[in-house]
This record gives C-alpha cells, structure tokens and sequence, in this order.
C-alpha cells in the first residue's frame, strides 16, 4: 500500500482524514479532537503521503462521508479500497461489513456464520479493531451479541459508534443511564 496524498475534512463529528494511492483509498481516520491531530494521527500512518488536493473520486468519496454522517442515507460500496498489505481474513470481514446497510447492524459472530466461519466471533472483533478504512468499512455497525456494543478502537470509542448508529438510524436515540 503506497498512499500519494491525505486531506483532512469536516463532518459533523469533527474532523475527518483520508489518504489514497493509485489503487483507492487506503486509510481513514475519525476524527482527532481537531484537525491538526486528525492529520498528524493520518500523517503517522501513511507517512509517505503528502497533503494535497484530492482527486475526483476522493472528493466524492469525501462528500458520501460527510452526507452519510449527516444522516443522510449513504451507501459507500461504490468508494474503492487498497487491500495492499491487509491480511486475507480481515479483508473478507471487511467486504461482508461493507454489505451492511446504514442503519442496520449484525453481530461478530453474524459476520463469523456468513463468512462460514462460525465460533470466530472474537476473530471478527479483531479484524474490525484493525479497520485502516472507518466509515467506509463501517466497523460500527457490527455489535455484540445481545446487541451490547461491544469495542470501537476508533477515537471517542463506543461513544463514537454509538453518535454514529444514532445518526444512521440504527439506534432511535443515545442510551442514558436513565
């Protein structure tokens, strides 16, 4: 995976990054806390990448991120990935998340029986900790069992998966603790 360049754009989050190559893109960051870090956390990723203007299909994949954090229903199979370097098993987990709707979810061990891999939940949960592309493969959308949310490695952790199945409409509303 050989990434050319990395931008770093506004969603109602915060600060989002991405950086691509010749291949698609081949990194996503969620947001930092602003997005001097966003970019220094996506720099230290892909470090031979440079900031520039994106290209057309990065631009249009920018504009699916931003609507679909928006809350507007967004599909983004159609935005390309580089797998260069990703290993077998989490690029399978990763193409199966991609077919999950906004505003649906499945379970690890959902993703485990449809790759026909049953008992590899724990597996599943490790391969999405691992998501270099967040939002495009969209880890949150694979919960426990029971419907817990289980862990999100991305910044803000669970509560940033649970902001964004709020906004997809997975979940009514944020749950309280009352």
């Amino acid at each position: 995976m050989t990434a050319q360049g990395i931008a770093v754009f506004e969603t109602v989050l915060g600060h989002c990054g991405i950086a691509w190559g010749e291949h698609g893109v081949v990194g996503v960051r969620l947001p930092e806390g602003n997005a001097a870090r966003t970019l220094a956390r996506l720099q230290a990723s892909v470090p031979d990448a440079v900031e520039t203007e994106p290209p057309g299909e990065i631009q249009l994949a920018i504009a699916e991120i931003v609507a679909l954090l928006r809350g507007e229903p967004r599909d983004l199979a159609a935005v390309r990935l580089d797998y260069t370097g990703v290993p077998e098993f989490h690029r399978r987990v990763y193409e199966l998340a991609r077919t999950i709707p906004p505003g649906k979810t499945l379970t690890y061990g959902d993703v485990a029986h449809q790759l026909g891999l049953p008992g590899s939940a724990q597996a599943v949960g490790q391969a999405l900790g691992r998501n270099p592309f967040p939002i495009v493969v969209p880890c949150h959308r694979v919960l426990a069992a029971g419907g817990g949310m289980g862990g999100f490695s991305a910044p803000g952790g669970v509560d940033t998966k649970l902001k964004m199945l709020v906004i997809e409409g997975a979940l009514s509303e944020q749950p309280t603790l009352f």
